[in-house]
């Protein structure tokens, strides 16, 4: 489908950038309409990647992996394929499978990612997640090998303020092999800087618990009988438990000595919020590996690992974060 100008992402030079002369992280977005076009936008890119010879990787839903499988033919046994329903559930999940691509292929001159998180099935709560993510790539892979990773939005089913936001976020847009510079794009720091805003107040219902040391054995206890009366299965309730008792152990060492801690219901399950009195200043704390060496930084890690939705909201009053367990 050809895109008038108006949908397309804004173009500032005639000068077009090509895989020949790509030399550092390159996070392009690329707009497109209905499954047919996805296939027309995203296909030529991946074959191009094979062709050359360079480690390809495509993170979208499974349903548009079987797509792009036909469409390619024979190439698709040369690339890496994973389903963004089990990869990028919870969005801060994403950028660890990226590196873990790029630490796969530490001698490749190129690597070339394809990666959509965002479609209308994300909920309201996802959907920030993923944007912030989109935000962080910025930052995450700022000194990263040569990986150009384009991401695919669909103009026929998502918001126009998606779109709007998928501009600021993406350094460059285009259209297959030939990107150019974007002048909506926010610099990376300004971008993830938008996303650090309050998280909706929590439901009048919600139940509060506040703490302090030694109340971690009652928090535990708390939050497994809610998790148990939401239905949650034993081993999310068990997953649930850890995170929080990770939650409310870092605000004891780290956020003023006590906190507060908030549970309620919604359609997807059961949220838990942990609010203190500190601050974070690493943007992407639960989004890296930690080192072995590394002191600090695996309680979010981890969080992250056992929840299906974790949001960190980090302001000069305190720090607040809200995990989320579904329903299986």
């Amino acid at each position: 489908m050809a895109l008038p100008p108006s949908r397309r992402g804004s173009r500032v030079t005639s000068t077009t950038t090509t895989k020949s002369n790509v030399a550092a992280f390159r996070h392009e977005a690329v707009f497109y309409g209905g499954l047919d076009g996805f296939v027309r936008a995203v296909a030529p890119f991946v074959r191009a990647g094979v062709d050359a010879g360079q480690p390809v990787m495509v993170v979208v839903a499974a349903s548009k992996i079987d797509l792009l499988r036909q469409s390619l033919g024979s190439r698709a046994r040369h690339v890496e394929f994973a389903d963004m329903g089990d990869v990028g559930r919870n969005p801060a999940r994403i950028i660890p499978a990226w590196t873990e691509f790029v630490n796969r292929h530490p001698d490749a001159p190129t690597l070339w990612g394809v990666g959509e998180p965002i479609d209308t099935r994300r909920s309201a709560a996802e959907l920030a997640e993923c944007q912030r993510h989109e935000a962080l790539l910025n930052v995450a892979f700022e000194d990263a090998p040569p990986l150009w990773l384009q991401c695919p939005y669909d103009l026929d089913a998502l918001n126009p303020s998606v779109i709007s936001e998928a501009r600021r976020s993406h350094p460059f847009v285009g259209e297959g092999l030939e990107p150019e510079r974007n002048r909506e794009y926010v610099d990376r720091g300004d971008a993830a800087a938008g996303f650090d805003e309050p998280l909706p107040e929590p439901p009048t219902a919600a139940a509060s618990l506040p703490f302090t040391s030694g109340w971690l054995n009652t928090i535990r206890d708390f939050v497994d009988g809610r998790a148990r009366v939401a239905g949650l299965s034993s081993a999310k309730a068990s997953d649930l438990v850890l995170a929080i008792n990770e939650l409310a152990t870092n605000s004891l060492r780290h956020g003023g000595g006590q906190g507060m801690l908030r549970v309620w219901e919604d359609e997807h399950g059961l949220v838990c919020e942990v609010a203190d009195s500190g601050t974070l200043h690493e943007p992407l704390l639960g989004r890296q590996r930690p080192s072995a060496g590394r002191l600090g930084g695996r309680g979010l890690w981890m969080v992250n690992q056992l929840c299906d939705l974790v949001q960190i909201r980090s302001l000069a009053t305190g720090t607040v974060v809200r995990v989320h367990a579904y329903h299986d």
